[in-house]
């Protein structure tokens, strides 16, 4: 007989027999009586009487025709342990010993690896607007072709969302911080790794730049951004990553701050980093919001613009879907408000410079991000009503006027960016664009391995796109 029968067939056949004694006891006001023999007679019990067995009794584990010949009144507390004195001799092995539990177990751990085989692990979608793109893209960045495999413990959007800050190592940078002018009196803080041992590329006048746009209230030590400066360290380029004005501890000068749809400061910034390295050729990589403006800045731009090459990750593109989806109840009590109360931790550590133009205590009643745009951020930027902002902050409208090479990669289950949102068809539309959706990955996510401590999917892409632009970029000059 196999374990799960035997084990099955023991605590039934000890289940009978014990409800049997219970009953028989119950009935008789705690006199004793021999359950096993053909006729029942109650026996006296004397004070102190010990808990008898008959002499056919032969152990726990097997029941002979007399095996409780006298059976003592015993309190329902000491019925149970009788009982489970029992069921641990009679059923000799624990759960996972045990055929049941192993049963269960590898039952449970088939199921989901067939679920995560079938339906968690796929290739990522690649749609591009023109032939000569995506050719490009699948010859020299062949992880756009490659399945993407999330972690197997943590493969859910908010769950990826969530973890990737604490999970991912921070590597050590030691970056050379520059302050400079904006033409308003504003100073934009830029936080510059030279990488001066560089052996691929020794003249500091010629060495490949990436210029890294962190998210909305990020900076130059998230670790997303540490990432990618590993990455670009360890193909010998230079990478320079620029703050918001006020989040990386700069002192704001002037009563402005920023927002996805104004992009005056990044152009500052791409001529600072031209004009302080002309020959060096120039790359962008744009997170979250960081990318919204870069998509922004190149629908504006058009051809006059020294960038290379665009990547982003986890962008936004239809504002009015992105707010609407983080205003769901869950959604909205995992980031939202959160994101909500960085912001407004921002807006109060300017609050001198600030006070004299906007109503911060108003500011800081929001609850919400649109709440807080309704009350700063679109007042501060001079639009006449929110969706009037929204609806210039948001890239979806800009795309059929980018003329770089952009790759943007976005996660179907990313609740900052639904999947509906996506700009599918605008994106086929121009051919140097290319969108690469994964099933999973959430925002900023991308976790994959068993631990995935040091390198993600996401800092996979941006490696190889950045080593083809720079490397291979003359393919990319005319891709109509």
């Amino acid at each position: 007989m196999s374990l799960r029968a035997e084990a099955s067939a023991g605590f039934c056949k000890g289940f009978w027999r014990a409800s049997h004694c219970f009953r028989a006891i119950s009935k008789n006001n705690g006199d004793f009586f021999d359950i096993m023999s053909p006729t029942s007679h109650p026996v006296t019990r004397s004070p102190g009487h010990p808990f008898t067995r008959s002499p056919g009794y032969r152990g726990c584990g097997e029941f002979t025709p007399r095996a409780f010949a006298l059976v003592p009144y015993r309190t329902p507390a000491r019925l149970t342990r009788d009982l489970s004195v029992y069921l641990e001799s009679q059923v000799r092995v624990g759960l996972l010993g045990s055929g049941v539990g192993l049963s269960l177990v590898l039952g449970f751990s088939a199921a989901y690896a067939c679920y995560y085989w079938t339906s968690v692990a796929k290739k990522p979608q690649l749609i591009a607007g023109g032939k000569k793109f995506c050719e490009f893209l699948k010859d020299h960045c062949p992880v756009v072709s490659e399945t993407y495999y999330p972690t197997f413990w943590c493969w859910e959007g908010r769950v990826q969302t969530l973890l990737r800050p604490f999970v991912t190592s921070k590597p050590c940078v030691c970056y050379r911080n520059e302050l400079i002018k904006a033409p308003d009196g504003g100073q934009i803080s830029l936080d510059w790794f030279d990488n001066d041992t560089s052996t691929s590329h020794p003249d500091p006048s010629a060495r490949p730049t990436v210029l890294l746009l962190p998210g909305l209230t990020g900076t130059s030590r998230e670790s997303y951004i540490l990432h990618m400066v590993q990455q670009s360290r360890e193909l010998g380029y230079r990478c320079v990553v620029f703050n918001n004005r006020g989040v990386s501890g700069e002192k704001l000068l002037t009563p402005r701050t920023y927002c996805a749809a104004n992009t005056e400061d990044l152009e500052t910034v791409i001529e600072h980093v031209h004009n302080t390295h002309p020959v060096a050729p120039i790359m962008a990589a744009g997170v979250s919001m960081g990318g919204m403006m870069l998509a922004n800045y190149l629908g504006r731009k058009g051809y006059e613009t020294c960038l290379k090459g665009v990547v982003v990750f986890s962008a936004g593109w239809d504002v009015f879907e992105c707010t609407a989806s983080l205003e769901k109840p869950l959604d909205r009590f995992l980031f939202n408000s959160y994101l909500t109360s960085c912001l407004q931790a921002s807006v109060h550590r300017h609050r001198p410079v600030l006070e004299k133009n906007y109503d911060i205590d108003h500011v800081m009643k929001a609850k919400t991000i649109r709440q807080f745009d309704e009350r700063f951020t679109s007042i501060m930027f001079g639009y006449p009503t929110n969706d009037d902002y929204y609806r210039d902050a948001s890239p979806i409208h800009k795309l059929k006027s980018v003329q770089v090479p952009m790759l943007c990669l976005n996660a179907a289950d990313d609740v900052f960016s639904p999947n509906h949102a996506i700009p599918v068809e605008a994106v086929k539309q121009n051919p140097n664009l290319a969108l690469l959706i994964t099933c999973h990955g959430g925002h900023i996510g991308f976790l994959e391995g068993v631990w995935p401590r040091q390198s993600t999917y996401m800092d996979r892409v941006f490696r190889q796109f950045a080593r083809a632009v720079i490397e291979q970029g003359s393919r990319l000059t005319d891709l109509q």
